[in-house]
């Protein structure tokens, strides 16, 4: 098979630089970036704004020790000198110049004398600290500038406001809150922005990760991680990582060697052994004790070399031997030649063997395999169904891929049983009455493992529905034709 297999691996790596930065705000790596940077941007902005609210209560504080005690001292020139000398007083500072603002009005808050031209609008209620916008002549032109100031009351129902001019720091103040929502956007975009970088390098790392072990996914054993010069964690990473695959590749190869030992240490003699029995049968009257002893020694060999034959397949298919044998092919004459094949077995069982109308359905696949797994699942389907049942065979077409499906009337499998029934040796039949040997679920599952597909066991009502899901073909593999019949016949045998 190759790399760019559907694989779930395959599915996250089959992107170029066009889809990669899209791809880039999907992973964790970014995800902690984007945490980070939001939480420091957040600290960034608290520390900010603490720094200016105690700042400003610092210098609110100091202003307002300053007004306090030129209230009392003014007060004091009031009850002693009265309203003449009160006036008197103010006027005399009012002329000194500097950041000073006095103001003695009436009753109606109308000027008698200060600094100030009139009374604030914005000052109302005596007693409080507040802050307002006055105007002040400079140089032959009015300008409007900041102050904070306190009214008291004096005796007689006379006002004195007594303030100091702030809009030195009042432009720092706003300055600071202007700036202070375009810091903390600098610090995001620029955070994001490296921390993007740092990701996307960090994901260009892990890619070459991925891509290697999606390619030993696809069959190739012999694919390493990269190792960069820098030594750092992911070339620690990669070094660890090569070397279990190197362990894997020799355990790998220590099967293969031991199956085909097998292979030629086992079946050849059991072939021969059943051979000798076979002739030895010939020389042997029908009827007679040894011949019937002689005819179950050949049936009991006959399902040991089908054990046998089925637990090397199965750890072919595992093995992912049968990978480099991948071709497009149609699973219409699959379907075709395997309800052919079964079809007397079906009439002999009084079961209907039925194939569902369908059209081309291309997968890429090995066609020997497939058409096993799915000779077991008929084979089980027509074995289970009672007589006057059906069996339907369909291969179709959906949006995710196609689908080969295997659904009969018969007694069906517990919804609980349907995960353990795949594994070998596995039936559900305790007193194991029933001819067979428990694999043939398990080889179907194999199969689907080696194409990336599902095997999916439904329930039918009545009976099991037996569904292989596949993958839909790489674009690659789709430009090579689909092998015909009399092809994948000569294949499968």
């Amino acid at each position: 098979m190759p790399p760019e297999s559907e694989t779930p691996a395959a599915k996250w790596l089959r992107s170029d630089d066009a889809t990669f930065r899209p791809r880039v705000f999907r992973t964790q790596a970014y995800r902690i970036v984007f945490v980070y940077v939001a939480v420091f941007a957040v600290s960034v902005a608290a520390l900010l704004a603490f720094t200016y609210w105690n700042t400003k209560r610092a210098l609110d504080s100091q202003t307002d020790q300053v007004i306090e005690g030129e209230i009392a001292e003014l007060n004091a020139q009031y009850l002693q000198l009265g309203l003449r000398g009160l006036a008197d007083l103010i006027a005399t500072r009012s002329s000194h110049g500097g950041p000073g603002l006095y103001l003695l009005a009436n009753s109606f808050q109308q000027r008698i004398v200060g600094n100030l031209d009139s009374w604030p609008r914005t000052l109302e209620h005596p007693g409080n600290f507040v802050e307002f916008d006055y105007k002040r002549r400079t140089e032959n032109q009015i300008e409007t500038r900041r102050a904070r100031g306190r009214v008291f009351p004096l005796a007689g129902g006379f006002y004195l406001l007594i303030a100091q001019d702030v809009h030195e720091r009042y432009l720092t103040e706003r300055l600071f809150t202007t700036t202070l929502p375009w810091t903390v956007g600098l610090v995001l975009v620029l955070g994001l922005a490296g921390g993007g970088l740092m990701a996307r390098n960090m994901l260009r790392r892990l890619d070459q990760i991925n891509r290697t072990s999606a390619e030993i996914i696809g069959g190739d054993l012999t694919r390493r991680v990269p190792i960069g010069p820098s030594h750092d964690e992911f070339d620690a990473l990669a070094e660890n990582l090569n070397t279990m695959l190197d362990r894997i590749e020799r355990l790998m190869k220590g099967v293969r060697e031991v199956a085909d030992s097998v292979a030629h240490d086992l079946r050849t003699p059991l072939n021969r052994l059943r051979n000798r029995l076979e002739t030895t049968l010939r020389h042997i009257g029908p009827g007679s004790e040894q011949a019937g002893e002689i005819e179950a020694a050949v049936a009991e060999t006959d399902q040991l070399i089908t054990t046998f034959n089925a637990l090397l397949l199965i750890a072919e298919a595992d093995a992912g031997v049968a990978r480099g044998k991948m071709s497009m092919i149609d699973l219409a004459p699959v379907v075709e030649d395997v309800a052919e094949l079964y079809e007397p077995l079906a009439e002999e069982k009084g079961v209907t063997l039925k194939l569902s109308p369908a059209g081309s359905t291309v997968i890429e696949g090995n066609r020997s395999l497939i058409s096993q797994a799915l000779a077991n699942l008929v084979d089980n389907a027509i074995k289970y169904t009672p007589q006057g049942g059906r069996v339907t065979v369909t291969a179709l077409e959906t949006p995710d891929g196609a689908e080969l499906r295997v659904a009969d009337s018969g007694q069906g499998i517990p919804e609980a049983e349907r995960a353990r029934v795949v594994e070998r040796f596995v039936r559900l039949d305790a007193s194991r009455s029933a001819p067979g040997t428990g694999l043939g679920l398990s080889l179907v599952a194999a199969v689907a493992r080696l194409h990336d597909a599902r095997l999916v066991l439904e329930d039918n009502k009545p009976g099991l529905r037996a569904v292989m899901r596949f993958p839909r073909p790489s674009p690659r593999a789709k430009s090579a034709p689909p092998r015909g019949r009399n092809e994948s016949a000569a294949a499968a045998s």
